[in-house]
């Protein structure tokens, strides 16, 4: 089995043929959204429309490879019982994935080994399938705002370009993580009192545990994903904690740098995608609110575009007449027919 690397700045396109034999046929598409708290899949027809969706735990490359395959199958798995539909073989089943941590090449590199018999798997990072998703495949710019950051760009003469996305935590910056180590910060200082408590700090404090050896305690275990979890603190005590409104208008202020960095003329249509994307919105710059839009789809939608692309480009056939080796085919067929035709007319 081949599989092929494709370096583009600091992103990477993995490339897996599966273990499908020549001409073999694609009853499915899955995209996945693979993040550092969450995975999301939509599960759609050989015709991107789209069937169900799915969720399950992190499926980011820095939790480990083998997890990030466990939570992606069981999100799959998921949203095929969310259509009403049994599974195939996973040989009948075409998969594109946006994954944060993609763009380690070791790490990329391992997931794309423990492929576990997909018919075809093209794996890049979850800014460029979010970007994918946010317009529809065309030109434009993305800044994606969850549990980490990161922005990306493509031109309308098809080179791209990232921005932030370096990685927990020297990185990330306006991402839930990076609001929640300020917060743990700012509980820091004041308990030992180099500023004063606020609504903020005991807060944290709270969450943390309620005093000095839990918070100890709590930051020895802490991860990109548990700072993420003090983020809801800071927009809950924006109102009460100067210290808060400074942390969101800071972030809003990175939020602007990462946009004039990817597109300086402002040119292209921005996209403010991710679970924070429009509670921070109110904290941007007056002419950045105005400029930003919702985007179009999300970074599932757009790791479905990534795969029908290659797919398009390969030997592999897509089929809604597919047979299946199952007890229930005839009902699946036909439920499947049925929700593309609902999906169709909706």
């Amino acid at each position: 089995m081949s599989k092929k690397l494709m370096a583009q700045g600091n992103s990477a396109v993995f490339v897996d043929p599966g273990t499908a034999a020549a001409g073999a046929v694609c009853t499915y598409l899955i995209g996945v959204d693979g993040g550092g708290t969450g995975t999301r899949v939509v599960l759609a027809a050989p015709d991107g429309s789209c069937l169900a969706r799915g969720a399950a735990g992190p499926s980011g490359l820095v939790h480990g490879r083998q997890r990030a395959w466990d939570a992606i199958l069981t999100a799959t798995r998921y949203a095929f019982e969310q259509a009403g539909l049994v599974m195939p073989a996973l040989s009948q089943i075409a998969m594109g994935c946006g994954l944060a941590g993609i763009n380690n090449a070791q790490w990329a590199m391992e997931f794309t080994a423990c492929n576990p018999g997909l018919a075809a798997l093209v794996a890049e990072t979850d800014a460029y399938t979010t970007l994918m998703g946010a317009h529809r495949g065309q030109p434009g710019a993305i800044i994606a705002l969850g549990t980490g950051s990161v922005g990306e760009v493509l031109q309308p003469d098809g080179q791209r370009r990232e921005v932030g996305g370096w990685g927990f935590p020297v990185s990330d910056e306006a991402s839930g993580a990076w609001l929640g180590m300020r917060a743990a910060n700012h509980l820091q200082r004041a308990l030992d009192g180099r500023t004063a408590p606020d609504t903020l700090s005991a807060a944290v404090l709270q969450y943390c545990g309620g005093d000095k050896d839990t918070v100890f305690a709590w930051l020895g275990q802490a991860n990109q994903t548990r700072y993420a979890e003090l983020a809801p603190l800071v927009l809950a005590t924006a109102d009460s904690s100067p210290v808060a409104s400074g942390i969101l208008q800071d972030a809003g202020l990175e939020v602007q740098a990462m946009a004039d960095a990817l597109d300086p003329q402002h040119q292209l249509p921005l996209a403010l995608c991710g679970g924070l994307a429009a509670v921070l919105t109110p904290y941007l710059p007056a002419a950045l609110q105005a400029r930003a839009q919702a985007p179009l789809g999300d970074s599932a939608e757009g790791a479905l575009i990534l795969i029908q692309r290659k797919l398009q480009q390969s030997s592999l056939s897509l089929s809604s007449s597919k047979t299946f080796s199952s007890n229930n085919e005839s009902q699946n067929e036909s439920h499947r027919k049925s929700v593309i035709k609902n999906s169709n007319e909706t």
